[in-house]
C-alpha cells in the first residue's frame, strides 16, 4: 500500500485552535491518516510546555496571549515564525531510521542551503541552556542554529503508536524576545515568507521520503473534534493553568 501524506490547508489562527488541530491530526494518525500542515499565529502567542508552570509567564511574556501545549519542552513565543505539524500513523512503513526531529531539521537545513544560508544542527555534547524559561534559549540535540542562535526546534507526542511532531521556525526577531534573532536577522539578504518556506519544505520532505504529498482538507468529523478539543482543553483556563 502506497504511503500518501495529506497536506492540510495553510492557516492562521489563535493558539487554542492550532493546538486542538494538532491533537486532532494525531487522533487521525492513530486511525491511519498521515497529515502535514503549516501555519502561522493570528496574534503573538506564548505556548508553555506541558509540564511548565503558568507562573513562569513573567515580564514581557505575561503580556501575550497564551496556551499550554500537549508536548513538553520550554515556552515558545510564536510571532514571526512558520510552524509545522506532522502526524504519522503507527507501523514500520511510517518509521524512520533517523529520529524525526533530526530528519525534519536536516530537511530544513537543505532548504536553507538552497538560499545560501549555512546552519548547524546541535549534536550530543553541544547542548546548552542560555536562559530559564524560553525554549529558543535552550539548545538541545537536533536544534538548528544560525550563527550560534537557535532558529528551529521541535517537540513530539505519541498516541497508540502514532506520532505528532510540531515545530517552530523563527523567521524574524520578535520584540517580545529581542534576544532571539530569526533567519532574516541572521541573513538580512534573504527574506523567506512563511508561505514560500512551507512550499519548499513540503517539496523537500516529498523528495526525502518519496511519499506523494497530496493537498486535502479536514473531514467534518475532524472539524467537530477540533472544536470539542479546543473547548475541553486549549481554550479552557483550567487546562492552561493546571500547573
Amino acid at each position: 500500500m502506497q504511503q500518501i501524506l495529506r497536506l492540510l490547508p495553510f492557516t492562521q489562527a489563535d493558539g487554542a485552535t492550532h493546538m486542538a488541530a494538532d491533537e486532532a491530526m494525531l487522533e487521525s494518525a492513530v486511525a491511519g491518516v498521515a497529515s502535514l500542515r503549516f501555519y502561522t499565529w493570528a496574534v503573538p502567542t506564548l505556548s508553555l510546555g506541558y509540564f511548565q508552570s503558568a507562573a513562569e509567564r513573567t515580564g514581557q511574556l505575561a503580556k501575550l496571549a497564551w496556551v499550554r501545549r500537549s508536548t513538553g519542552g520550554a515556552a515558545i513565543v510564536h510571532h514571526h515564525e512558520l510552524t509545522y505539524a506532522l502526524a504519522l500513523p503507527p507501523g514500520k512503513e511510517w518509521q524512520s531510521a533517523e529520529n524525526w526531529i533530526c530528519r525534519m531539521h536536516h530537511i530544513l537545513q537543505r532548504v536553507l542551503r538552497q538560499h545560501g544560508i549555512e546552519s548547524h544542527a546541535v549534536v550530543c555534547g553541544e547542548e546548552q541552556k542560555l536562559g530559564p524559561v524560553v525554549c529558543f534559549l535552550h539548545q538541545t540535540a537536533g536544534d538548528v542554529l544560525i550563527g550560534g542562535s537557535k532558529v528551529a526546534g521541535s517537540a513530539q507526542r505519541k498516541m497508540r503508536g502514532a506520532l505528532l511532531q510540531h515545530g517552530s521556525i523563527l523567521l524574524q526577531r520578535s520584540e517580545y524576545v529581542p534576544e532571539l534573532p530569526g533567519i532574516g536577522d541572521a541573513v538580512p539578504t534573504v527574506r523567506l515568507s512563511p508561505e514560500q518556506l512551507a512550499r519548499e519544505l513540503c517539496e523537500a520532505l516529498a523528495a526525502d521520503t518519496g511519499w506523494p504529498i497530496q493537498p486535502g482538507d479536514w473531514s467534518e468529523a475532524e472539524r467537530q473534534r477540533i472544536a470539542a478539543i479546543r473547548a475541553e482543553k486549549y481554550a479552557n483556563p483550567a487546562w492552561n493553568e493546571k500547573r
